[in-house]
């Protein structure tokens, strides 16, 4: 069994209902261990009206990192994402994975840990909620340790009420 830490972004069309989508498919892809309340966030490396809303996922699957990556691509057509050249744009759906296991992928299509995840508090904030303590594999500081290291001054607000309702059993 593997483990591996997703974030998952929207902030286009309805977005709880983005996530409940996500989630639902995520499930079948393994077993939720833990998942973070959900965020509101203002976009990060483009100006865009539209907050996001984040929450990070802990995953236990057997699927091996380049087979979760494409079934996460999957889910993000279903969910309606357009790929386009430009890096950061408003989207329907981002899934991430962050982590998985304690490995270092260097590959054309996927890195992980996620470059410059540790520069980013809507990563961080729900990332520290699950897994304050996992150490990251090249920088040997915890979750806790990089959020409190972390310079970025984008706001990251916890929504209120819960939003615990929105995940699927």
């Amino acid at each position: 069994m593997n483990t591996a830490y997703l974030l998952i972004g929207t902030n286009l069309g309805n977005k709880e209902d983005n996530l409940k989508k996500a989630l639902k498919y995520l499930k079948k892809l393994g077993k939720i261990k833990k998942h973070s309340a959900i965020y509101e966030t203002e976009p990060w490396g483009f100006a865009d009206e539209r907050n996001f809303f984040n929450m990070a996922v802990c995953l236990e699957t057997f699927l091996s990192p380049f087979e979760l990556l494409n079934e996460i691509l999957k889910i993000e057509i279903i969910i309606g994402r357009k790929r386009q050249e430009k890096q950061w744009i408003a989207r329907e759906i981002d899934i991430d994975i962050i982590f998985y296991n304690d490995m270092v992928i260097n590959d054309e299509c996927l890195v992980v840990p996620h470059p410059q995840f540790q520069n980013r508090k809507f990563v961080l904030v729900p990332l520290n909620e699950i897994a304050s303590r996992f150490i990251h594999p090249s920088f040997r500081k915890s979750i806790s340790t990089l959020l409190k290291e972390c310079n970025d001054d984008c706001d990251v607000e916890l929504l209120t009420p819960s939003f615990d309702s929105i995940i699927p059993n």
